[in-house]
């Protein structure tokens, strides 16, 4: 993209000559007023402005005054997180600043950046943006560091998928880490069988586009591990059992884990967090062919687990497993998966709150304040062990979708499948996530999302400080 998130935050040394963006209140809005000039109280009687929350207007210069534009906050506080995200689509291309007070500065440019994200990559011209300038009391590296995941999340889910391939997909995961000094391997095709991943090459043989999985580290061998695990899955027919034309049309976004496991990796390795960092990620389309796997198939699995295929279109929780138990097999202090894994999901929450699992209570806590604190928001559900029953095999081990329990709980039963591939790890957490957002709004532009990284990016910096 010509314009990146990174290029919407700007140092004042980098700017123009910029307009003021005032916090006003309507108890406030006379003061700010008196110092515009006469123009701009004529201005605002004209446009019946009178600085409810969230409301903005832009001030011309008048004779004697100067341009500036009016935000309307609460006393001390933004209307909410990322409200200043309105303004990014509003303002005339230039540069502006924040006035001085302005409530939450840090939340305010974040909201104001996020909302200018752009996907161009189709579009033959791009508009210029306008650009707001960070005081020098706010850390703008960490900002941009943030940014820059959130980038890669969400280019990574807009792209369809003709252009996203598992070959592309393995790249992109490659080109990241390699631009930050890590390394790693993919392992392609029927390598896959012979290096003991036969739920990835199951789901993924069937499309012309052969499957892969990609396994990349960074960092000091020593470190505390930290393991990222990313559903890869650039394209969801369903398989054998095949979704409806309406149910296909977003599918480009089934590798949204992948996608925001790699954008959180980025903010990792930007900010040099002393850990040592696996990322995982089983890149498959699952298509329909001859050799499609079926359902009633019975397949083995890296952990040893056999697993009854109860439905070909819940192909993700399979290719986690295989990834999962690789990741589990060195025994990391914390292990993450992210998968857009359940519709389940998305009923009982909703598209903007991804649900999470985790036996650890601890980090289940740390998430939730961490969560609130960044505005990125997250709710536990329960691994609830009862329902474990419902994944019963009368010829497997386990199946892998709910076939007893009328199809309920069914983002519980997708975690507790998950869950019989972890061992090892200190501590486990699997996010649910949607990947999307349907109707934009301030701080989130409609398309690909990045969801709890933001979140995460925070513990983990919390958890790993850099030393200086």
């Amino acid at each position: 993209m010509e314009f990146t998130l990174r290029n919407s935050l700007i140092r004042k040394s980098e700017a123009g000559q910029t307009i003021q963006i005032h916090p006003v209140t309507p108890e406030t809005l006379d003061t700010v007023l008196e110092k515009l000039g006469a123009a701009a109280k004529s201005w605002i009687s004209l446009n019946g402005y009178s600085a409810a929350e969230g409301a903005s207007i832009i001030v011309p210069a008048g004779e004697g005054g100067q341009a500036a534009v009016l935000f309307g906050t609460s006393a001390g506080a933004l209307p909410h997180a990322f409200a200043l995200g309105g303004l990014a689509g509003s303002l005339p291309a230039g540069d502006y600043e924040l006035a001085q007070p302005f409530p939450d500065p840090e939340q305010a440019l974040l909201g104001f950046a996020l909302s200018s994200y752009r996907f161009t990559r189709y579009r033959a011209n791009s508009a210029a943006q306008s650009r707001l300038v960070v005081p020098d009391d706010v850390d703008i590296d960490r900002i941009h560091t943030i940014l820059d995941g959130v980038a890669i999340a969400r280019d990574l889910i807009n792209t369809p998928s003709n252009d996203m391939g598992p070959e592309e997909l393995a790249a992109a995961i490659s080109k990241v880490f390699e631009a930050n000094g890590g390394k790693g391997s993919v392992i392609a095709g029927d390598d896959l069988l012979a290096q003991g991943f036969p739920m990835v090459h199951a789901v993924g043989r069937a499309s012309d586009r052969a499957p892969r999985l990609a396994d990349f580290t960074w960092g000091d061998e020593n470190a505390p591990k930290v393991t990222l695990v990313g559903k890869g899955v650039v394209f969801d027919t369903g398989g054998l059992d095949i979704k409806p034309s309406s149910s296909m049309l977003l599918m480009k976004k089934d590798m949204g884990g992948a996608a925001n496991v790699l954008g959180l990796a980025s903010m990792i390795m930007a900010a040099k967090l002393p850990v040592r960092l696996r990322v995982i990620v089983p890149c498959v389309e699952n298509a329909i062919s001859g050799n499609a796997f079926r359902p009633g198939d019975i397949l083995p699995s890296r952990k040893g687990i056999t697993v009854e295929i109860g439905n070909t279109d819940a192909e993700g929780r399979l290719v986690l497993g295989d990834a999962l138990a690789l990741a589990d097999e060195e025994s990391p202090e914390l292990l993450i998966d992210m998968a857009t894994l359940t519709g389940a999901a998305r009923v009982a929450l909703g598209p903007d709150l991804p649900p999470f699992y985790t036996h650890d209570e601890d980090l289940a806590e740390e998430i939730a304040l961490v969560s609130e604190a960044s505005a990125d928001p997250l709710w536990r559900l329960p691994l609830w062990q009862p329902y474990m029953k419902y994944l019963d095999s009368k010829i497997a081990d386990i199946n892998h979708v709910n076939t007893s329990g009328a199809g309920f709980a069914g983002s519980i039963t997708a975690a507790l499948f998950l869950s019989r591939f972890v061992e090892n790890a200190g501590s486990w957490v699997h996010f649910d996530i949607f990947g999307w957002t349907p109707i934009e709004r301030a701080g989130k532009p409609a398309g690909g999302e990045a969801q709890g990284i933001r979140c995460l990016f925070d513990l983990l910096s919390e958890r790993y400080p850099v030393t200086k």
